[in-house]
């Protein structure tokens, strides 16, 4: 297995950001209480607001009429409201006429719309140790049904602070992680500690990028926006999960069936060489050789990748197949 290099790991994560083709100009920004809105002339872009106040940013009132593609910068800024302006940014490009998200199975709310993608993994994660990064309200139904933590960076009476996913991430078997990790910078970690778990990146913040299955990012639950105009005004007027009923509606899309035909792939062709190898080895000792056969360590290799491999394939199909109701729900 590769090493984890932190900062070229992180860097390739906004590089993937910035690589796409950001064209267009935009034509308003919202910067609400909750959430950021971007309308650009590509499309309309969501992204979760900063949490801190600021009476002192140099910018506002001059932002309508630049390019997309400079303020996307921003995603690397440090500072919180650039960030989320970037990504409000990016996603008004990114997810306008998304491939993807028109692929994405949409999802019809049988409670609180907030709660929606909660509902949908609902039969798969019955049971599971579910570890959710961020607090959502209402969250606290769920809790007979799942082994279910919460961590949050200002964490409520029930919640733990967000230092604890160091030691919860790799032992879960789901992860819901927000999508404004993505703005936070808090996204390449945490999505590295939860390689063992089936990981939703979620929220109107996602960006709806078929890439991010490379960060381990096994299901998308984005959102679609159906009216532009009245979630730029619901946003303009202070709006939270008021969004969900005025133009946003919440969907998913299952990276993991792209990740597991590649599994398939590079599975097979490591037991073709395993073969390969084994047969090779039979002949040099056969031949009278009494030295340790060359490429035995290659041979050892391969069997420490077939049983990584054979791991992820495991949980990958165990997350599509174990309960059939989701399925046919995902159908």
């Amino acid at each position: 297995m590769m090493s984890f290099n932190a900062p070229t790991y992180a860097r390739r994560f906004y590089e993937l950001l910035l690589d796409q083709s950001l064209s267009g100009e935009i034509k308003s920004l919202v910067l609400g209480l909750t959430w950021t809105c971007c309308q650009s002339d590509q499309g309309c872009g969501l992204a979760m607001t900063a949490e801190s106040p600021t009476r002192t940013l140099p910018w506002p009132g001059t932002l309508a009429g630049r390019s997309v593609a400079e303020i996307a910068n921003w995603i690397t800024s440090w500072q919180p409201h650039e960030a989320s302006v970037a990504m409000a940014a990016i996603n008004s490009t990114i997810n306008a006429d998304n491939p993807l998200l028109a692929s994405a199975v949409p999802i019809v709310p049988q409670g609180p719309a907030n709660l929606s993608v909660f509902e949908h993994f609902l039969p798969r994660i019955s049971g599971q140790r579910v570890v959710v990064v961020g607090r959502y309200p209402g969250l606290d139904r769920y809790a007979e049904q799942c082994q279910m933590t919460v961590l949050e960076r200002n964490p409520l009476a029930a919640d733990l602070p967000d230092p604890a996913a160091e030691f919860l991430l790799p032992e879960a078997d789901w992860v819901f992680l927000t999508a404004t990790s993505i703005i936070n910078k808090t996204f390449p970690r945490l999505a590295e500690l939860s390689s063992n778990a089936n990981l939703v990146l979620m929220g109107p913040t996602v960006p709806w990028l078929p890439d991010l299955v490379e960060f381990g990012v096994d299901f998308l639950a984005g959102v679609n926006i159906h009216r532009p105009q009245n979630v730029s005004q619901t946003v303009m007027e202070g709006g939270g999960t008021r969004i969900f009923e005025t133009g946003v509606e919440y969907a998913v899309a299952d990276l993991g069936q792209t990740e597991m035909k590649w599994c398939q792939t590079a599975i097979a062709d490591l037991v073709a060489r395993r073969e390969y190898l084994k047969q090779a080895m039979k002949s040099w000792y056969k031949a009278g050789n009494k030295m340790r056969f060359p490429e035995y360590g290659e041979l050892n290799g391969i069997e420490k990748e077939l049983a990584m491999l054979d791991s992820r394939y495991k949980r990958m199909w165990d997350a599509r197949n174990k309960h059939p109701v989701a399925l046919l729900k995902n159908a």
